[in-house]
Parts: structure tokens; sequence; C-alpha cells
């Protein structure tokens, strides 16, 4: 039988049960490293650095958490922290606008079905950091909106409008691949 996260919580602080911490890790590293590559823009290698930081600073911090929210938010929540960190001292990973880009040409619906997941990569990193990140918490890791405020320190409003303004502009920057299942 799988234990609950609370469960695993609970040993962790009960009796600083590292196999417990480990297991939390395990069921979480991939969805935190994934969003940190996310809002790194494909950085891998800083997605790593700041994920192994989010660990740490979970397993320093455990003691905070209330279980007002789930496990994985408030985990969301450090590592979004831990990029704004670094964000603010690294001028590629600046929390401004980016330029959008022109619309490209449709693709055949080979093209589509080989290079969707390439493109979405690549029009991810072209949305603002909040809408991004907004869009990867909500899309992607299966966040509600209130869950994505709560992580980004932001209003639920500003959430879903990041999420309507990021899916507006991957629907135009991925045009070309509306029918590519019918094909």
């Amino acid at each position: 039988m799988s234990l609950t996260d609370t469960d695993l919580i609970a040993r962790v602080l009960s009796r600083e049960d590292q196999h417990a911490f480990g297991e939390l890790v395990r069921r979480y590293q991939s969805p935190v490293r994934a969003f940190l590559a996310r809002l790194a823009r494909g950085d891998a290698h800083l997605a790593d650095d700041l994920a192994q930081e989010t660990f740490v600073k979970a397993w320093r911090k455990l003691h905070t958490y209330r279980g007002s929210a789930r496990f994985s938010t408030w985990l969301f929540g450090i590592a979004y922290n831990e990029y704004r960190t670094v964000a603010r001292q690294r001028k590629e990973l600046a929390l401004e606008d980016v330029e959008e880009p022109a619309a490209e040409p449709a693709k055949s619906a080979a093209d589509a079905r080989s290079d969707l997941r390439l493109d979405l990569t690549e029009a991810l990193k072209e949305l603002h950091s909040s809408e991004r990140a907004a869009i990867v918490l909500c899309c992607q890791n299966g966040l509600t909106h209130e869950e994505a405020a709560q992580v980004l320190d932001c209003p639920l409003g500003t959430v879903k409008t990041n999420v309507l303004r990021g899916k507006e502009k991957l629907k135009r920057r991925l045009f070309g691949y509306q029918n590519y299942e019918s094909a």
C-alpha cells in the first residue's frame, strides 16, 4: 500500500525519516524539474540546480508546511521562488515581455506530427514568464487556477488572465498545427 503525501510528511516531521522524504522527492522531482526547465527556457542544467535547491529548502522548511494546500502546490511555490531569485540576477531570464514572433506558414501534416513537441517547447519559451508559469502549472501539472495563484503569489484573476493570454499566444504561434490530427 502506497503512503499518501500527508503520511510521508508526518513520518519526516515525527522521525526525520529521510526515506519518507526520499519518496516525496521521487514523486515530485520530474514535475518540478520540468516546470523549472520550462521557466528557464530549456536550460536543463539550471533547472536541475534549481530543483536541487527546491528540495533542500523543502527539507529544511517542511515544518512550515501547514497542509492548507496540496504538498505539490507548496513545493511548486518553493521552486518558483528559487527561479525568481535567479531570474532577477540573470539577464537572459529577465521577467520581462518578449517580442511576439511573426506567424509562420502552415506545415504539412507529416511535418506537424514530427515537429509539434519541439515547436511547443520553443513557443513556450516566447511567452512572458508569468504566462509560461501559469500555463505550465495549470495545463501541464494539473494545478487549479487557485493553486497556481498560491504558487505564483498573485491574485486568482491574474493567473486566469495569464493562462488565457498564454493559450492565445500559443494558438497563434502554433497555428500551422491546427489540422494535423485530421490528416
